[in-house]
């Protein structure tokens, strides 16, 4: 059975990066993972993986006044290829055929994918300008050496919201829900059936990404998300209504998949121990169609004390929540642009 990309990684810092630079720079301290970009960071990949950007991929985290010198002599080092893998190729992101021991500081690490420093605290609007795939691409890797423990404490601090704000972004959410949910009806009955599926698979996307939030766990991007959600330990139960939601084959069944779905979900966020409601769905008005209860929203939003956070506008929240725009989503610079 062929290694996973984990393991691989960790076998070519064993056998062959560590000794190249411990034996240059013995004593220094350094860190060494598998995070950034990639399937197997989260633990994921198999084989149809290996068809683009896998292979010998290492994060070597070093001072700052070494990273150009320990760069150039592991290029100068390294051999051609181990385990059978190439230690020198392209990327989808990098045309240049060169090794990819990615060396830089722990802090620049941690920058490069979040755009914010973590290593001090951060601000409301830098705790929204995050994705759960960019801090995940920071946390959700394998750390195989932490020299100093750096690397730990950031990742430590990136473990999940201020209290605040995760009340903050789990109310968006139920907000979002609110927003459709009567259109799953509503456009069906005006003879709009795709429209309707269109919406209902908008509404379990959120749905999805609700359940990570009362969890406590960072959402994946689009081609995990589903994954993840499934492995969630409690909000896992709501993926089979979701799934009847989607295969249903008229707009009631599909309402009521989503309507057990949020049931499912209110009672894991009570579990958590954020304000929920018993009930958190009711009628639209006097038309056929279920809404989301404005009290599920108002009990989270009346829960938090942080000024900067209660002056939030509702039903926007973290930048994944207002924008599923995907170079948005991948650029930094782009998600500070509120």
């Amino acid at each position: 059975m062929s290694p996973s990309g984990t393991e691989l990684s960790r076998a070519y810092l064993d056998e062959i990066v560590e000794p190249l630079v411990r034996g240059r720079w013995p004593g220094m301290p350094c860190a060494a993972a598998r995070l950034g970009s990639g399937s197997d960071v989260l633990g994921l990949d198999d084989a149809m993986s290996r068809d683009h950007d896998w292979g010998l991929r290492l994060n070597l985290l070093v001072p700052d006044d070494v990273v150009i010198a320990v760069d150039d002599h592991l290029a100068e080092q390294l051999p051609e290829s181990f385990a059978g893998h190439p230690t020198r190729f392209a990327t989808t992101w990098d045309p240049a055929v060169r090794h990819r021991v990615q060396v830089e500081t722990a802090r620049d690490l941690a920058v490069s994918r979040l755009g914010v420093d973590p290593t001090r605290d951060l601000t409301v609007d830098e705790w929204l300008s995050l994705t759960g795939q960019a801090v995940l691409e920071v946390t959700g890797g394998e750390v195989f050496v932490d020299d100093v423990g750096e690397l730990d404490g950031i990742r430590q601090r990136l473990e999940w919201y201020p209290d605040d704000v995760w009340r903050h972004v789990v109310a968006t959410d139920w907000a979002r829900l609110g927003q459709e949910l009567p259109f799953v009806g509503r456009t069906a009955e005006r003879g709009d059936e795709l429209g309707s599926r269109v919406v209902a698979a908008r509404l379990a996307g959120i749905a999805m990404h609700l359940g990570h939030l009362v969890e406590r766990r960072w959402p994946p991007y689009a081609k995990w998300l589903g994954t993840s959600f499934a492995r969630l330990p409690r909000a896992a139960a709501a993926l089979a209504p979701l799934d009847r939601a989607l295969a249903a084959p008229d707009w009631r069944q599909r309402e009521a998949g989503l309507v057990e779905a949020l049931r499912l979900l209110a009672a894991v966020q009570g579990d958590a121990g954020l304000p929920t409601t018993a009930e958190p769905v009711e009628p639209f008005w006097d038309r056929p169609y279920r809404g989301v209860r404005a009290a599920v929203v108002d009990a989270l939003e009346a829960s938090v004390t942080d000024p900067v956070v209660r002056a939030l506008a509702r039903g926007v929240g973290s930048a994944e929540q207002w924008s599923d725009n995907v170079d948005v989503l991948v650029d930094a610079s782009l998600r500070r642009l509120r």
